[in-house]
């Protein structure tokens, strides 16, 4: 999927995520099995528009491979265990908000953290940790 940028240039998106008119980058996805879909968002940026959706796309899916997912490894370490979609919302939209709120910076979103010595990693609760890679 494409958008089209105020230069006019056509930039890729991220899976899962849409552009609204006034900037901002929404993301939900459809409940397997059902017609629902869980909302996951408004977001600033359309990394943390990507991250709640590869969270939600991770619990609902539980998939053998992450490549089908925007930023593998900004998954939280706890997310195995949500069953509820309130409970994956919840991790979602959190794990969203960090990225947008600049916990992790774009770099890091992307996978290029510069000298890559560090690992964020993102909690049920909210909490993040970053640690030193050994």
């Amino acid at each position: 999927m494409d958008y089209i940028d105020n230069t006019g240039e056509t930039q890729s998106k991220y899976k899962g995520i849409r552009r609204r008119k006034w900037g901002k980058w929404v993301s939900e996805i459809r409940v397997p099995g059902t017609r629902d879909r869980l909302w996951l968002g408004s977001f600033s940026t359309a990394e943390g528009a990507a991250v709640a959706h590869d969270v939600a796309f991770y619990c609902l899916h539980q998939p053998n491979s992450l490549e089908s997912l925007n930023f593998p490894h900004l998954l939280p370490p706890s997310i195995v265990s949500k069953t509820s979609p309130r409970s994956i919302q919840q991790a979602a939209s959190n794990a969203g908000m960090a990225v947008d709120a600049g916990i992790v910076n774009s770099d890091h979103a992307s996978g290029n953290s510069g000298n890559g010595d560090t690992t964020t990693a993102y909690y049920e609760n909210g909490d993040t940790a970053t640690q030193k890679k050994q």
